[in-house]
């Protein structure tokens, strides 16, 4: 059985179009397939036309959070409640074509745990693409992998690779990271991508920095590693400065002279300094979210 796990957000208008494009394409086929729509209170018809579709299709199942949680923590919550054995995870917004599943999925019987579809051609503005490469220059450094660099919100993976994350209950969620935790196995196909047809992209450049930036720090040890080093970068600097001082003053008797001189040597230092004590405070406030056992999502309500 292939699970379809699509988290909604204000897509009440594109889910009807987006379940009959997935039924024509699986219906006729041997696989058996179920449709999970995780909506994340986009405080639109979204939740409605689900149960909608769940009514007059038994293969369809819908989970409406609490509040909005954020795309990765929807998936996981659909991730949990997939019944199939291998999930393919679509965008709600109709730019993933599901026409183009069977070719991730015959790719991922090559050998492969998970199978991304980074698109032929962006679809986004030109800010948007940039956020999005930095993003996943980070998810990269998060994830260790190379396959970072074709990370798509359209993949497809096998469902066993839930259980190396099964008892994870952080707020901070990247499913890409996650995966990597079961698996090594990752390859990618490229496909066609959809101009969105229907409202604007949650994400903004801010939500991507943030999410970049929760990467990092909740995933990974390299910012602390950067901080250490460019505190070691400018103690040397600062040695050698002393170095340069004292030599100057027994060669000539005098120091370096010049309120500019020490002041730009100070705030050079106090930047270092501070932005150290930042990587540092994000690391402290993640441990403290994950202290309060604060859930990483939370279930309203069902479909029957």
């Amino acid at each position: 059985m292939i699970s379809f796990v699509i988290p909604v957000y204000r897509s009440a208008k594109s889910l009807e179009e987006l379940h009959k494009r997935i039924v024509d394409v699986f219906l006729t086929s041997e696989a058996s397939f179920e449709i999970l729509f995780i909506v994340d209170c986009g405080s639109d018809e979204s939740w409605n036309v689900v149960e909608q579709l769940a009514a007059k299709d038994r293969k369809v199942r819908g989970l409406k959070m609490s509040r909005n949680y954020g795309q990765h923590n929807a998936l996981l919550c659909g991730i949990r409640e997939a019944k199939g054995e291998i999930i393919a995870t679509l965008d709600d917004d109709l730019q993933h074509r599901p026409e183009e599943v069977p070719k991730l999925i015959e790719e991922l019987y090559k050998g492969y745990d998970v199978i991304y579809a980074p698109p032929k051609k962006e679809q986004h503005g030109f800010l948007r693409n940039i956020s999005s490469r930095i993003t996943k220059i980070a998810l990269q450094g998060a994830m260790g992998a190379e396959c970072a660099r074709h990370v798509s919100a359209m993949r497809v993976f096998r469902t066993n690779l839930r259980d190396a994350f099964t008892h994870y209950k952080s707020p901070t969620v990247n499913i890409d990271v996650l995966l990597t935790w079961g698996t090594s196995k990752f390859s990618a196909v490229r496909v066609e991508h959809d101009e969105r047809k229907f409202g604007q992209s949650g994400y903004t450049i801010y939500k991507l920095s943030r999410h970049a930036l929760n990467m990092m720090t909740g995933f990974s040890t390299r910012p602390l590693q950067l901080a250490s080093f460019i505190g070691f970068a400018f103690s040397f600097f600062g040695f050698i400065t002393l170095i340069f001082v004292l030599i100057r003053w027994m060669l000539e008797g005098s120091a370096v002279p010049g309120f500019a001189f020490l002041a730009s040597i100070i705030s050079v230092f106090s930047g270092a300094q501070l932005m150290a004590l930042g990587i540092i405070g994000e690391y402290l406030a993640l441990m403290h979210l994950r202290t309060m056992g604060k859930p990483p999502y939370f279930v309203l309500s069902k479909t029957d």
